[in-house]
């Protein structure tokens, strides 16, 4: 995997701790950096240690596994974006201001789930795991901590655009994973 998909699957991974820090901005109104350096700490951390552990369960069943593994990371990424596009025409979610750590635990365990199983993606590619989860942490905490910002100055305005953004991504990383492993690429 090259830099340029890193990237983009760091930022596809990200848009769902962004939708939740935009979220965030606009329900604490006036915020401080440090309001920022939290919601990036809390979901850029969880966005790297989430494609450790799957990369660890991958890697125990990558070798049984290997010739069937671009299409188990295509099906893989096809749900985790299928699953964020159809959360953006969802309803509603309610605005929480809090940042306490149970708070922030359970949002950053939920918009890391997909990157889980885009560690166990990472096994079967055997992609150099270590600078792979570092670089999507540092992303999403940037990313986090920029929509903490947007969202105390825009507001909900754009939390579906990105979760949609986010979702075709992933779709778009699954397909060319399905394409290199048949050999179409």
């Amino acid at each position: 995997m090259g830099i340029v998909e890193l990237f983009v699957l760091a930022v596809g991974l990200s848009m769902d701790a962004f939708a939740v820090s935009i979220c965030k901005g606009l329900s604490l109104g006036k915020i401080e950096v440090k309001h920022m350096c939290i919601a990036g700490a809390w979901f850029g951390g969880f966005q790297a240690l989430m494609p450790l552990a799957g990369y660890f369960l991958g890697s125990f069943f990558a070798d049984m596994i290997t010739h069937y593994a671009h299409y188990i990371a295509f099906a893989l990424l096809l749900f985790l974006g299928g699953k964020m596009v159809k959360e953006a025409f969802g309803k509603e979610e309610e605005l929480d201001s809090s940042m306490t750590f149970g708070s922030m635990l359970l949002l950053a365990v939920a918009t890391s789930i997909d990157a889980l199983a885009v560690g166990v993606t990472f096994a079967f590619l055997k992609v150099a795991i270590i600078p792979a989860v570092s670089f999507i942490g540092i992303v999403t905490f940037i990313f986090s901590a920029v929509g903490v910002k947007i969202g105390s100055m825009f507001g909900m305005k754009y939390k579906s655009k990105a979760e949609i953004c986010g979702g075709v991504i992933l779709i778009l990383i699954g397909i060319k994973i399905l394409l290199d492993g048949l050999g179409i690429l």
